[in-house]
C-alpha cells in the first residue's frame, strides 16, 4: 500500500558531462545525459524507471545515491539532500547493480558481505548472522567461501543483491537487478523484491525487461535522451494504446528491408522485430487492424509465414510508442 510519504524527491534534476577534444583535449564537448526530471517516490512505493540505453536511467540512479554530483536540480532521499548530507543518505539506502563491477573478486562471497556490512557500520554482534541469512536468501550459501572470481555471472548478480541488503536499508535501488540471471533465479529475484516492498521498503528499480516492470511496479517513469516523456502506472501506460492494435506476425526469412517498407506504410505507428531461436516475431501497432492487415501480409509475400494474429497492446508496446518519438 503506497502511503502519502514522500521518500524520494527529484527536481529539477540535470547532468552535463563535459569532455575533452582535439590532440591536446582543449575544447570541451558537453553532452546532457539529465535533462530537467522530476518525480516523487513515495514510501512503500515499487517505483520504476524504463527507457533505452543511453536514456538517463544510470546517470540518475547515481546522483540519487550520491555516487554523482548533479550539474543542477536537487535529490532528497529520506529528507536528506544528497549533494549537502550525503554520509546521511548512504545511510538509508542501499545500492543493487546489474553487470560485474562492484564485487571483490579475490575473496569470498562471505568476505565480500562482510567487508560491506563493516562499512555500513552494521554490529559485528548481528553481522555474521545478517550475513548467513542473505546468502542462503540469494542460494549462495553452499558457495560462500569459494572466491568470487570463480563465480558465474549469475551468481555474481546474486551476490550483488545481497550485498545491496546488507544494511538493512529502507529505500533500495536496484539498477538491471535481474541482468545475467536464469529464469528461474530471476525468477526468485522477482519474489524477493516483492517481499521487500510488502515488508515496508522502497524501491526504485530500473530494468530493461517489461513484463518485470509490468509485474513489479506501482508506477513508472519512462525515459528518453535524458527527459522524463511519461510517469504513470502500468495499467495507465498501457491505456495510451487503447485506439490501438497489434498485428503480430511469426515466420522465416523476413528481411530488414521490408521491415523497413511496413514501417512506412500508412497507419503504422513503430514496428519491432525480435528473433527466437526458431521465428522471427513481428509486432506492428495500427490504428485499424482490419485495414492494415492486407498490406502489412502483402508486403512479406514470397515469406514462410506461420501465423499472424491482433493482439492487445502490452507494456512493451506503450513502451515502444512512447520512446519512438509517439506524436
Amino acid at each position: 500500500m503506497v502511503s502519502d510519504d514522500i521518500v524520494i524527491e527529484v527536481k529539477d534534476l540535470v547532468r552535463i558531462y563535459k569532455t575533452g577534444e582535439g590532440l591536446l583535449r582543449r575544447k570541451k564537448k558537453e553532452t546532457l545525459a539529465v535533462d530537467n526530471i522530476s518525480f516523487q517516490v513515495n514510501k512503500g512505493e515499487l517505483f520504476g524507471m524504463l527507457g533505452p540505453n543511453g536514456a538517463g536511467k544510470t546517470t540518475t540512479i547515481k546522483m540519487m545515491t550520491t555516487l554523482l554530483l548533479p550539474t543542477s536540480g536537487t535529490v532528497s532521499v529520506m529528507g536528506y539532500d544528497v549533494a549537502k548530507d550525503p554520509y546521511e543518505v548512504r545511510k538509508h539506502i542501499g545500492l543493487v547493480l546489474g553487470g560485474e563491477k562492484g564485487l571483490y573478486y579475490r575473496i569470498t562471497a562471505r568476505q565480500n558481505l562482510r567487508y560491506f556490512a563493516d562499512l555500513y557500520g552494521v554490529p559485528l554482534s548481528e553481522r555474521d548472522k545478517r550475513v548467513d541469512e542473505l546468502l542462503k536468501r540469494v542460494d549462495l550459501m553452499d558457495r560462500a567461501d569459494e572466491r568470487v572470481e570463480d563465480y558465474s555471472r549469475g551468481m555474481k548478480q546474486r551476490l550483488h543483491l545481497a550485498k545491496g541488503l546488507i544494511n538493512d536499508p529502507e529505500v533500495i535501488f536496484m539498477d538491471e537487478p535481474t541482468i545475467g540471471l536464469d529464469p528461474q533465479a530471476a525468477r526468485d529475484a522477482r519474489k524477493m523484491i516483492k517481499e521487500l516492498v510488502d515488508g515496508g521498503k522502497t524501491l526504485l528499480l530500473t530494468t530493461h525487461y517489461m513484463y518485470e516492470a509490468d509485474e513489479l511496479c506501482d508506477r513508472i517513469a519512462v525515459v528518453n535522451k535524458g527527459k522524463v516523456v511519461a510517469l504513470d502506472t502500468p495499467r495507465g501506460l498501457k491505456s495510451l494504446m487503447k485506439d490501438m492494435s497489434i498485428i503480430e506476425v511469426e515466420g522465416f526469412g523476413i528481411a530488414d528491408k521490408e521491415i523497413e517498407v511496413i514501417r512506412s506504410l500508412p497507419g503504422v505507428r513503430t514496428v519491432s522485430a525480435t528473433l527466437g531461436e526458431e521465428k522471427q516475431v513481428l509486432r506492428v501497432q495500427v490504428a485499424d487492424a482490419a485495414e492494415m492487415l492486407n498490406p502489412v501480409t502483402h508486403v512479406l509475400e514470397g515469406r514462410k509465414i506461420i501465423g499472424v494474429r491482433v493482439k492487445e497492446p502490452t507494456l512493451e508496446d506503450a513502451y515502444l510508442w512512447l520512446v519512438e518519438g509517439n506524436a
